[in-house]
């Protein structure tokens, strides 16, 4: 029985929107597969790792009673990659194997059954519903994603929050060390919804999501997040847990203030960055009037010295950043100018971005 007959791309393209989210090895077999299943709508593409579900649909199959299968996705993907681009691609059910055929290269899959793969259920209860352009949620993911954490036993962290009050959809993440808070407003007013979405999915949605004015949509239950675009359907559990409160942490009084080009702090930052200890990536800022010494060490007492030229009010002071914590903004937030708000060498750092007034990126000092 013949699933689909089209070109590569076809087939490949919604294939690889669902296998980004498959580990290489699991203790479920089932789970390394992707669900092929034919559809009034054209085929679907159905991968999960239990916590996360994407759905990936393409106007493309037979409508020849064809049934579901589960096969090896990353097999099938690397099988497809390897093909010509123009390659003409029959995918072919026999008995409890899968044909892929292409010119006169021929594969024999095998296959486990469709009724054995697991899906997540549709969330229950009140909904917060929208809708916004994938590129204004893929520029928010992209300036606050790096601050979650990784494996950080505190689990709360170690993803997103998303929260949706006073017709403003607001994202913040943090690691202990900095926090990033972004926000934008929303056509309507919504019933308040807040969740911790998972730093999987938020990696994934963040690749998925087009530079462009396609509609996303949004769904926040209080068990489930779901995004949909473009013939994709991401659905995703939740953390359990209490965010910080990010209010608290966003400082507001900082009477000591720098302004100076992004781009110029960036590249001597980076260049600092070659001479600092490995392990602790320290850098010092060393402040006074219209100056910025940034200077860095490590074990075998090499250090770098770089000298800008800034506009600095305040008083002066010699203050300390994990420079990779700093590389990060300025490498996701794009601005000519960045304004740096201090309080003193034990305070966390505000930075700013007047090209993005609804962005917060507060940082820590470490002792140097």
């Amino acid at each position: 029985m013949v699933l689909v007959k089209a070109k590569r791309d076809a087939i490949l393209e919604p294939l690889s929107a669902v296998s980004g989210i498959i580990e290489r090895r699991h203790t479920l077999p089932i789970l390394s597969n992707v669900l092929i299943e034919p559809g009034a709508e054209g085929l679907g593409f159905l991968a999960t790792d239990i916590e996360i579900q994407i759905t990936a649909r393409a106007p493309i199959g037979e409508r020849g009673g064809a049934r579901a299968i589960t096969v090896g996705a990353r097999k099938l993907v690397d099988i497809l990659r390897a093909l010509p681009e123009s390659a003409e691609v029959t995918l072919q059910q026999q008995d409890k194997r899968l044909l892929v055929k292409a010119g006169k290269s021929r594969f024999s899959l095998q296959t486990l059954p469709a009724e054995d793969f697991p899906r997540l259920s549709r969330p229950s209860g009140e909904t917060a519903r929208f809708e916004l352009p994938q590129k204004a949620l893929r520029h928010l993911l992209g300036m606050v994603q790096y601050s979650m954490a990784q494996q950080d036993i505190r689990y709360y962290l170690n993803g997103l929050l998303m929260v949706v009050e006073d017709e403003r959809l607001k994202l913040v993440a943090t690691d202990g060390h900095r926090l990033a808070y972004a926000a934008m407003a929303l056509q309507s007013a919504l019933p308040r919804q807040e969740v911790i979405v998972p730093r999987k999915t938020v990696i994934e949605l963040g690749k998925l999501l087009a530079d462009g004015d396609e509609p996303v949509e949004v769904e926040l239950s209080a068990a489930q997040a779901a995004f949909r675009f473009g013939g994709v359907e991401l659905i995703s559990k939740l953390v359990d847990g209490k965010f910080p409160d990010y209010g608290r942490v966003i400082p507001t009084q900082h009477k000591n203030s720098l302004k100076v080009e992004r781009e110029v702090l960036r590249q001597s930052l980076l260049r600092a960055a070659i001479l600092s200890n490995e392990k602790f990536r320290g850098v010092r800022w060393v402040l006074t009037d219209s100056s910025l010494k940034i200077v860095s060490s490590n074990a075998e007492q090499e250090e770098a010295q770089e000298e800008l030229d800034v506009e600095y009010k305040g008083e002066a002071l010699d203050i300390g950043f994990n420079v990779n914590y700093l590389l990060d903004v300025l490498n996701n937030v794009s601005s000519p100018e960045v304004e740096c708000l201090f309080g003193d060498a034990s305070s966390s750092t505000l930075f700013q971005f007047a090209s993005e007034p609804e962005f917060r990126y507060v940082v820590m000092p470490m002792r140097i």
